[in-house]
């Protein structure tokens, strides 16, 4: 069966630090880079345009749609089968319950769901580190990210990891456990 990972959670939660030291544990493990429409950084996603936005959605191909930052992110069915191909494990950062939701629904794989969470002051503080221009629309995606949060009390995670008080090696030893030992939900 195939295998995947989402990991929710705010901005500068840890998503892409955790990613890169899940592919330093097994090669199998890659960042599936949503398809972008719009501006800004390029690096970790794939560049497109609304030509083929339309287009995947012609086909419904779109799994999951987010706007945010004045850009389009998507999620496509496409480039989710692309990125599992010989037995990878595509890992996803997402930000919105929904889109959780849809990916796990919609592409069936064993997906292993992780809430990476930190406070917001981490988050201002890591936001500039990192580059980013925009630290304030960060911190008001952070207080979107705690409300989605909060409407889905029942949200169902393999694992919760506070990147204030976890180094990445070790949360990212931790997931590979779970994707090695878990079942797939039936």
């Amino acid at each position: 069966m195939r295998r995947g990972i989402v990991l929710y959670g705010p901005p500068a939660a840890g998503k892409d630090t955790i990613t890169t030291a899940l592919t330093e544990l097994d090669a199998r493990y890659v960042l599936f880079p949503r398809l972008k429409i719009g501006t800004g950084k390029t690096e970790g996603y794939r560049m497109g345009t609304p030509e083929q936005l339309a287009a995947l959605g012609a086909r419904g191909d779109v799994i999951y749609r987010n706007d945010r930052y004045g850009n389009i992110y998507v999620v496509d069915r496409p480039g989710l089968d692309q990125a599992v191909e010989d037995g990878r494990v595509p890992v996803v950062h997402l930000g919105q319950m929904v889109g959780m939701e849809q990916v796990t629904v919609l592409f069936p794989a064993h997906w292993v769901r992780v809430l990476l969470w930190c406070s917001k002051e981490t988050t201002a503080r890591r936001s500039p580190q990192r580059g980013d221009t925009d630290t304030a629309a960060r911190l008001a995606a952070w207080d979107a990210t705690q409300a989605d949060l909060a409407t889905h009390p029942r949200a169902q995670w393999e694992l919760r990891v506070d990147t204030d008080a976890t180094a990445p090696l070790e949360a990212a030893q931790r997931i590979d456990d779970i994707v090695r030992t878990t079942s797939p939900r039936s």
